[in-house]
Order: structure tokens, then sequence, then C-alpha cells
């Protein structure tokens, strides 16, 4: 993994109506097998990307140097952070990016909309059964768990993210920090498509791919891929070869 050796923590965050619970899942293991300790933040659903750029800041100022990642949302407020504080990011583990600049026409941003209309109309407990109706047992089990955590102020926390700015193509061809991506390639609301344009706007940028049926039995494989991803970078593949995704 690109400098592990510099770094001994990472900060991680969740996507958006997530947890710190599942970013946790998602990227111990791997990082521990490196030899570095995460810290995984708990976002506050009354001020989600604030709440997660105070948090690196306070890392950063304790620990030095670190590594920031995170999970669809998570991963761009961490890529954010890594693009204005590059003397302080070792490198940046983004799992499922789901868009690129404007959220406005992103799958993810839709979903989160709908989402926090049908809870101000419909309620909590309406809005979970039909969820768990219609997800896969594994996420649902990961959604009601977080959602209820943020409860009453998840609505706002999901508006909060589907006005998000991400950074832009021009913004992302600046940052010359090394980002492992992992895509999952079925998955309809973080395009594989976005994760492949990050990569390639990005200098250092490198995608590694799975899968949504992996990932729920087993979300250290989100972290892992983003690792494999790194190692991309690393290694003495030619610049053209790293923008390929890594299978």
């Amino acid at each position: 993994m690109q400098n592990s050796e510099s770094a001994t923590v990472a900060v991680v965050l969740p996507g958006t109506g997530s947890d710190a619970h599942f970013a946790d899942r998602a990227f111990r293991a791997p990082l521990a097998a490196l030899g570095v300790r995460i810290v995984a933040i708990e976002p506050d659903p009354r001020r989600v990307v604030d709440g997660y750029l105070d948090a690196m800041d306070r890392a950063a100022d304790t620990h030095g140097r670190i590594i920031v990642g995170g999970v669809s949302i998570g991963a761009a407020v961490a890529l954010q952070w890594a693009a204005e504080n590059p003397d302080r990011t070792v490198s940046v583990l983004a799992a499922l990016p789901a868009w690129i600049g404007s959220a406005d026409d992103a799958p993810a941003a839709a979903s989160a909309r709908f989402t926090a209309a049908q809870l101000r109309s419909e309620g909590l407990e309406a809005v979970i059964a039909a969820m768990l109706a219609s997800s896969p047992a594994w996420l649902g089990a990961e959604l009601e768990r977080s959602w209820r955590s943020q409860w009453p102020d998840l609505p706002a926390a999901l508006d909060e993210a589907a006005s998000y700015h991400s950074l832009s193509e021009s913004a992302l061809q600046a940052v010359g920090i090394p980002v492992g991506i992992a895509s999952a390639v079925d998955d309809p609301v973080h395009p594989a498509a976005v994760a492949q344009a990050w990569a390639n706007a990005l200098p250092r940028g490198a995608v590694a791919t799975t899968t949504l049926d992996m990932i729920g039995r087993d979300p250290a494989v989100l972290g892992a891929t983003c690792i494999k991803a790194l190692a991309a970078i690393e290694s003495d593949t030619t610049a053209s070869a790293c923008k390929k995704p890594c299978y």
C-alpha cells in the first residue's frame, strides 16, 4: 500500500444513511493487516459533511499524516479533505464513489432525496418496512440499524448528502495523492462508470472491482479492494495500465 509505513492511523467515513459500524467492518481488517489503526467516524445527521471534515482535522492534528477513506459520500468527502490537505494525507481509500461534481443526475442522490421525502410523509417504520422488503437481507439489516440511530434527523442527513457537490473533473486532475478506488460492477446506485471516471481524472488513481454479493458476505471486501487498487499504483505498471480496472 502506498506509503503505508508513514501512516499509523486511517480515518474512514460512512456513506449516506450508514454508520461507523459498517465503515469499521469495511476497513478495519484489511488495514490492520498492514499495521494501520482505523478510526471510523459516526456521522452527525445534523451536519454530516462538516462533522466528517472536523474529524479528519482532529485526527491529523493528533497523529500527523493520515490515510483517509470512506464509502459513497464518505469517499467523496475524504477525497475533498485530502485535496485540501495534501501535506497531511498519505493516501485515499475511496469505496463506491457516487458522482463527480454536481449530484443532480446521480442515482445515489435521487435515492437519498426520495427516501428523505418518504420518511417525512410516511414515517420511519413504514419506510424501513418497505426498504427491508426490497433490499438484500444484509443491506436491509445494515440500513435498519443506522437509520434508527439517526432518527429523527435522518431526512436532513439524506438531503444534505443529495446536495453535496463532489470534486469536479478538473479538481480531480489536480489531486496528486494516490487514490485506491473500489467499484462494485453490479451496483446501480454507485455506477462503475463513476469509479472509472474518478480514476481516469486522478493523476494517481486506480480502480479494483468487486460485487454487491461479495460485499454482503464480508464488508471487508471493500477495504481490501481499495488497497488492491492502491497496489496497482505502486506497481511497475505504466500509468495507462493503472487506469484500467484490476480484476
